[in-house]
């Protein structure tokens, strides 16, 4: 597909261009390092380990981790979330997470409740996403042992206090769980500052990496049990995993392919500077929420213009189904957005849209204002 010939406005899934440097490390690895890390001694296996290593040392420097082995590779931020809850809630272990939850969240959650006697409290947040912190405070028991947060809403654009939830949770001796799929890469995220004890991300979004990338950094202090067992390449005489990292989480041969693809969208994203990313589709979100705005029977959900969102926003129109609408900017204008669930239930609640799910548009790094002033008259004249 070329990027003249679509309006690509669905970030929050994927991003979409990756930089040129994603696809030539890509092919670079897949032509002369595309061997097995940890396999052999040979050339080839070496090299897969150093692209590695390279991608662990640059998104060590991107979040501020001291140990870049302290992060494990993953598919994707669903299975980093996998990872960090049933790596380590115990049965009859109490959770507090919230309503803005994605699905990777919330189902891991609900199957602990299920098989194991784990119990939850979501805690409510109001329409535009934010969370009333008292509330919070209220609702730790003896045998609360996570918090679990997603950073910014997939639905919302809210972006939440990480910083203070993190105090909360540790002013109560609880392991603080962040889900930074709608922030890696377009928000700055620092562990250490902000006192996040595990960090699960994705390298196909704001990393500006392929998908079927991703990873979990884990705190040295924790220790999971492995989501999966099998091959490392080390202590392969032992009947257990590795008791090193990251080995002991990352079982099977690694994606290196993609792994040197999200070295380089993260080479690209510390390039650029995650502030100047952010504020580019600040900005941007700010002139589509106006121009949305003055539609006639358009709805806007979310934080209010002028508050801090990531680059995401959704919005209905009144009397209008909201999987029809883009439907109609894909087949009419060539306009590509998402519309439904978003796979947040619990944040549609929040909304008040359960009925129906929205329509959602999220902006990239690349995308321009002219695109956005494309977007804005194709639902001026979706809606008369």
């Amino acid at each position: 597909m070329d990027k003249k010939s679509v309006i690509y406005l669905d970030h929050a899934a994927t991003s979409w261009p990756k930089p040129p440097g994603v696809g030539v490390a890509m092919l670079n690895t897949l032509e002369g390092a595309a061997a097995s890390s940890g396999r052999g001694n040979h050339g080839m296996a070496l090299q897969a380990g150093r692209i590695l290593y390279k991608a662990r040392t640059k998104l060590a420097k991107l979040f501020n981790i001291p140990n870049p082995n302290d992060i494990a590779f993953t598919s994707n931020t669903t299975t980093a979330l996998n990872l960090a809850i049933k790596g380590y809630l115990k049965p009859g272990d109490h959770v507090i997470a919230t309503m803005i939850e994605h699905n990777s969240v919330r189902r891991p959650l609900e199957y602990l409740k299920r098989t194991q006697g784990i119990s939850v409290d979501y805690v409510a947040v109001n329409e535009q996403g934010e969370l009333d912190l008292e509330v919070v405070e209220q609702t730790f028991k003896p045998q609360t042992r996570m918090m679990i947060c997603s950073h910014s809403s997939n639905l919302l654009g809210s972006i939440l206090p990480v910083e203070k939830l993190s105090e909360i949770a540790h002013n109560h001796g609880v392991v603080f769980l962040v889900d930074a799929a709608q922030t890696a890469g377009v928000y700055p995220v620092d562990v250490q500052e902000m006192g996040i004890d595990m960090l699960a991300f994705p390298g196909h979004k704001g990393l500006l990496g392929p998908q079927g990338t991703g990873g979990l950094y884990i705190h040295p202090s924790l220790e999971l049990e492995p989501l999966l067992h099998g091959g490392t390449g080390s202590q392969s005489e032992e009947l257990e995993q590795p008791s090193v990292r990251p080995d002991r989480y990352e079982a099977g041969t690694a994606n290196t392919v993609g792994i040197a693809g999200l070295a380089a969208g993260v080479e690209f994203v510390l390039n650029q500077g995650v502030s100047s990313i952010y504020q580019h589709e600040w900005e941007l979100t700010q002139a589509l929420m106006e121009g949305l705005g003055d539609i006639p029977n358009v709805i806007l959900l979310g934080p209010n213009r002028g508050k801090p969102r990531t680059g995401i926003v959704s919005f209905n129109l009144e009397n209008r189904d909201a999987a029809e609408i883009a439907f109609i900017l894909d087949k009419q204008y060539n306009i590509a957005v998402r519309a439904g669930y978003h796979c947040t239930p619990l944040g549609h609640q929040s909304a008040g849209t359960s009925m129906g799910g929205a329509v959602r548009v999220s902006v990239g790094y690349d995308t321009t204002y002219e695109e956005i002033g494309s977007l804005i008259s194709a639902i001026r004249l979706i809606a008369t």
